[in-house]
């Protein structure tokens, strides 16, 4: 019964560590890409709600990235703190077994493994296609928030916008549109015939999310590279005829875990939809099932700190290097992830890799304390 608390408290502050750190570590790294997201206001002209939901949805493919990395340095600092205040010292004098300790280590190791997993598989996908289908959904832009004084705006495809100034009353004076999309030619009666249009206007004033130009001209140029000039007194212009720059397609990385599976399954076949980006999609899939695997062999890599030699010196340069070793393989995990989707061969290498060893590093830290015990 004492040794079950003894394990439960060692467990519970080694969950501690992690979830302090991986807050931490998500928390100043959401703060940075959130201030990369202001460009969804700034120059898309997203609302401030649409914006905080973006971001928030991002949230959880940070937290997916750092769990490697907050698991390494929560088990370290733990086992650090242990042995500091002497409470393994503790543990090996009333004869718990060093071998049972670090199997609570590796515990801990496939419990935040599975739960990268269900980050990787499941959650992550969903949120980032749910964010996608935020931009993709939301037709309301802030007009007022993209046009600028003196400053050249291209927010919307094959659309340029250019303002002199804005005035007190929010009018915006000398007004400049280069269109090589075809997005005004419904304003010009132009349908399918031009190549591109210009407007020039002396004052518009935004309503509504629609931009209405006074006393101005309109100039196209139609496939047969004839020039057409219409004057006007007034005309509206909607924010829906434009098509914004933001990428509303999904990505691979948005794309759910079972229609990739899908595709690996039946060998991108002529159903599947992403023959064209094999490699990415073969790279995604080892980002959330192979890089978990690593997770439990860094716990099998602390678990050696459990030794401690006579020499103090040797015991605090023993953690760095334990600390160096375990980061130099998430780093090479993170490095051959890349290339995991350029032959077969790097596929299963990376995925068997930590498994293989895992095996032979728990075996010689088995061996090792065996060992121990028997010298005792």
């Amino acid at each position: 019964m004492l040794k079950n608390k003894i394990y439960n408290y060692l467990a519970t502050e080694i969950f501690k560590n992690f979830i302090t750190i991986l807050f931490t570590f998500t928390a100043i790294a959401w703060t940075v890409r959130a201030v990369n997201f202001l460009d969804l206001m700034i120059e898309d002209g997203y609302t401030a709600n649409v914006y905080f939901q973006y971001s928030i949805l991002n949230i959880f493919t940070i937290i997916s990235r750092f769990v490697p990395l907050s698991f390494l340095l929560s088990i370290i600092i733990s086992i650090t703190k242990f042995e500091r205040q002497q409470e393994l010292l503790i543990l090996w004098t009333t004869g718990t077994n060093k071998i049972k300790v670090s199997n609570i280590f590796f515990l801990i190791g496939l419990t935040v493994a599975l739960l990268q997993i269900i980050l990787g598989l499941i959650i992550n996908p969903l949120t980032l296609n749910k964010s996608r289908s935020l931009l993709r959904g939301t037709d309301t832009k802030q007009i007022n928030s993209i046009f600028k004084s003196n400053d050249f705006n291209d927010t919307f495809k094959g659309v340029t916008f250019h303002i002199d100034k804005k005035n007190t009353n929010n009018e915006l004076i000398n007004i400049f549109i280069k269109d090589s999309n075809g997005s005004l030619n419904t304003v010009v009666g132009e349908i399918n015939n031009s190549t591109n249009t210009t407007i020039f206007s002396e004052k518009g004033i935004i309503v509504k999310n629609k931009l209405i130009l006074i006393n101005g001209i309109v100039q196209t140029l139609n496939k047969d590279n004839k020039i057409k000039n219409i004057n006007f007194e007034k005309t509206e212009l909607s924010i829906a005829n434009f098509d914004a720059r933001t990428i509303v397609q999904p990505k691979i990385q948005e794309i759910s875990s079972y229609k990739l599976l899908t595709c690996v399954k039946d060998k991108f076949s002529k159903n599947c939809a992403f023959n064209d980006n094999k490699k990415i999609v073969i790279e995604t899939l080892s980002r959330r099932i192979g890089m978990p695997l690593y997770i439990p062999l860094i716990s099998v890599i602390a678990s050696f700190l459990l030794f401690q030699k006579k020499e103090r010196k040797y015991n605090f340069l023993k953690k760095y290097i334990i600390f160096f070793i375990a980061f130099t393989i998430l780093v090479a995990a993170e490095i051959l992830l890349r290339f995991t989707g350029f032959s077969l061969t790097n596929f299963m290498l990376y995925f068997f890799s930590p498994l293989v060893l895992l095996v032979i590093l728990y075996s010689i830290l088995l061996k090792k304390m065996i060992s121990e015990r028997i010298t005792r």
